[in-house]
């Protein structure tokens, strides 16, 4: 995802480097780098809202139904979205 958004133009590759040590700074030096993936993460999303690249509501509706997908998703299986939404 930071990979593409940073490829449409939605933020400059040294912006991200930025945010994501940042991250990693505020986490401070004693990590071990298992949450490595966690501190990445946290920085996209915080430079994508900083960029208002997506609307709020969007992009809670979006948490909501990967949240969800992922709750429903037995071990090793991989997440589908739209699985454990509740029908209409």
């Amino acid at each position: 995802m930071a990979v593409e958004s940073h490829r449409r133009g939605v933020f400059a590759w040294p912006e991200f480097a930025a945010a994501l040590s940042a991250e990693l700074l505020a986490a401070g030096a004693g990590q071990d780098g298992d949450d490595y993936y966690e501190h990445w993460l946290t920085a996209l999303e915080k430079l994508l809202a900083a960029k208002a690249a997506i609307p709020e509501a969007e992009r809670l509706t979006r948490y909501a139904a990967w949240d969800a997908a992922a709750k429903a998703t037995p071990h090793g299986e991989p997440i589908v979205l739209g699985r454990g939404a509740k029908a209409s």
